[in-house]
């Protein structure tokens, strides 16, 4: 089914059309008002290109190599919660799509409900899976956690470190909506150990692993510097995609000031509101080193299950080396901020404000549903 979707705006209108109005509230949705879910759109759309002309662009390579693994393109799949709740099987889906196309796979530990064994999802996956961890017992169960993450050959640890509290989420409020496992969607059960971890957390975990450790959640250059100095390799700029702290600045507001606190001493990735090969390259040009996509993938699942995903990459993969070509540029590389300006964007960011032909057949506002 994947192999029919010519555009993203495709596969976002079949992903409506098989999810239930709860489910595509859940995925869309953010915190209370949504501001910091609107800013991260904003500040994607508040940002023009400068190109570059009369180069030679005839051989694109939009190929990136991300904590010793080489990307197809510079995007990974996200760590999304309740993935499974979009469709069925979907982590070990999204699992395999990553590994067939190209691509690194973080595995979210609360993917699904039940959890998908990470030994289970390695099989797919192979060397190119991330897993990523929630603080949810004491270090005795953390330190277990993290000799499965070694013996079955993860690439990299990803903790995440923006969830001490779980949100108010209003859309799956107004809904009566919450996946399973989220104890009614804002209850402090197995929240309570996610609330006490501090930097001796990653003190523990660097010194009990050899690979990679990524801190997902970082959104201030105080924060990025502290992390350098704890001796994390992956610097994770993310707001969660609008869904934790209600009224923060969008993620590529926040990236530039990451990216010179890092001063190279990390690797910077973003996440949080990136739909368009063009958002991609954007964060690229100020200094992330790959995008992280969890909304989209999840939308990806809906439309086609894995053969979604790996198309939706493919189409991205076009995007891309398009957008390249016509900025100047054959490498990523290449990219720096003198392609970009501050600009004034064209329309209210909104679900839809990126799939204009589609932005019409489905309202945004729960209330019409």
């Amino acid at each position: 089914m994947g192999a029919d979707f010519g555009t993203i705006q495709e596969i976002v209108q079949r992903a409506y059309q098989e999810m239930s109005p709860h489910v595509r509230e859940h995925v869309n949705g953010g915190s209370e008002s949504e501001t910091t879910l609107l800013r991260n759109r904003q500040s994607i759309d508040s940002l023009a290109f400068r190109p570059r002309v009369l180069r030679d662009v005839s051989e694109i390579d939009p190929s990136t190599t991300f904590i010793g693994s080489k990307l197809r393109i510079p995007v990974f799949l996200a760590p999304v919660g309740s993935l499974d709740q979009v469709c069925p099987e979907a982590p070990l889906l999204a699992t395999k799509a990553a590994a067939e196309f190209g691509t690194l796979m973080f595995l979210s530990s609360v993917s699904s409900f039940p959890p998908l064994e990470p030994e289970r999802a390695a099989e797919e996956a192979g060397d190119r899976l991330v897993f990523q961890l929630y603080q949810r017992g004491d270090w005795a169960w953390l330190d277990a956690y993290l000799e499965r993450v070694v013996e079955i050959g993860c690439c990299a640890f990803c903790l995440t470190v923006d969830t001490s509290y779980y949100s108010r989420r209003e859309r799956d409020l107004f809904n009566r909506y919450a996946p399973p496992g989220r104890e009614g969607g804002g209850g402090r059960t197995g929240f309570l150990y996610q609330a006490t971890i501090t930097w001796e957390l990653v003190d523990r975990i660097r010194d009990r692993i050899e690979i990679p450790l990524i801190v997902k959640g970082v959104v201030t250059a105080e924060d990025a510097r502290l992390a350098v100095e704890h001796g994390v390799e992956v610097v994770y700029v993310s707001n969660h995609g609008g869904r934790q702290l209600d009224h923060g600045l969008g993620a590529m507001e926040v990236l530039p000031e990451v990216v010179e606190a890092v001063a190279g001493k990390a690797e910077v990735v973003v996440d949080s509101g990136f739909v368009r090969g063009s958002d991609i390259l954007k964060a690229i040009a100020l200094g992330a080193r790959a995008v992280g996509l969890g909304k989209l993938q999840a939308l990806a699942l809906a439309a086609g299950g894995d053969a979604g995903v790996k198309r939706m990459l493919e189409i991205l993969e076009t995007e891309i080396s398009i957008n390249m070509g016509l900025l100047g540029v054959t490498k990523l590389d290449q990219l720096d901020a003198s392609y970009l300006q501050k600009a004034t964007p064209v329309k209210y960011p909104t679900d839809l404000s990126p799939f204009p032909s589609i932005e019409a057949l489905f309202p945004a506002d729960p209330l019409e549903q």
